[in-house]
């Protein structure tokens, strides 16, 4: 975890976020108008606003690079999608560092081909379709990588599993109520902040380790980083689950009459429709 490359891809995932906000700054201060994420009609990351305009702003000229090299939508999700394969192999084997500027690629492409498609204009179902099952596949490589890297201990690993879980369960919340045409119900954990969590703590173990070694510090002090950050994920992503869930279940049950409660026709046929579409 201490090696080299690792501490420098992790300086490298830093610097970066830090240039990108410091000319964000920059621009808004010289009275520039930088993208704005209100400007994506009916779309949300869960992300605070000022976190995502500068994500959007950062993405804008490489928006404008991939269209005038005729990169499609579907080849940046495709992108996307090896790298963070990549990135889950290297976690397996410990490299942070490298596995972190890939995560973080992969998650930056989940933006980027949305942004390609409706600037395009080439959205379709199939895209989406495609664009949402990378972003599963993506999840579990990097849950996966860690489950792998941390299997020898029994605690470390059922927490990977549970933060897997509740990472989709807090998507198929959200794709249950679009099925049954309810509102989604808002909550933590989304997948942007996932993405967060999980790039902030695999970038920061090089570092953390190589400061722990420096100092004569235990090994488990330089995984501090991310399993801290895995744990912040199980915990409110299956807390938001479970809430998004019950919300989902209440705007769907049948508003029987008292008259009707006592297991009419009506209330069971209704039931059973409802129950028809459980997965």
């Amino acid at each position: 975890m201490d090696d080299s490359l690792d501490i420098l891809c992790s300086c490298s995932v830093l610097l970066f976020a830090a240039a990108i906000w410091a000319t964000f700054g920059i621009s808004s201060t010289l009275g520039k108008s930088p993208h704005r994420p209100e400007e994506e009609e009916g779309r949300t990351s869960g992300l605070p606003r000022g976190a995502t305009a500068i994500a959007l702003w950062g993405l804008s000229p490489v928006t404008r690079a991939a269209i005038a090299l005729g990169i499609s939508a579907k080849a940046v999700t495709a992108g996307s999608l090896a790298a963070g394969a990549a990135a889950g192999l290297l976690l397996a084997y410990g490299h942070f560092g490298v596995a972190a500027l890939l995560f973080v690629a992969a998650s930056l492409g989940d933006a980027l081909d949305g942004l390609v498609a409706r600037a395009t204009r080439t959205e379709s179902a199939a895209g989406a379709l495609f664009d949402a099952s990378a972003d599963r596949y993506e999840e579990f490589f990097a849950f996966g990588g860690l489950a792998v890297y941390f299997r020898s201990s029994g605690v470390l690993l059922a927490l990977m599993l549970l933060a897997l879980v509740g990472s989709f369960m807090v998507s198929y919340g959200s794709a249950k109520a679009e099925s049954l045409r309810v509102a989604v119900p808002a909550g933590a954990m989304r997948r942007a902040e996932r993405a967060v969590c999980l790039g902030v703590g695999t970038t920061m173990v090089p570092i953390a380790a190589a400061l722990s070694q420096r100092f004569h510090g235990p090994e488990w002090l330089g995984e501090l980083p991310v399993i801290a950050a895995v744990a912040l994920i199980a915990v409110v992503a299956n807390v938001s689950a479970v809430r998004r869930l019950r919300v989902v279940a209440t705007a769907v049950s049948p508003r029987v009459e008292p008259s009707r409660r006592r297991g009419t026709p009506h209330a069971a046929a209704v039931h059973a429709d409802v129950g028809a579409d459980a997965e």
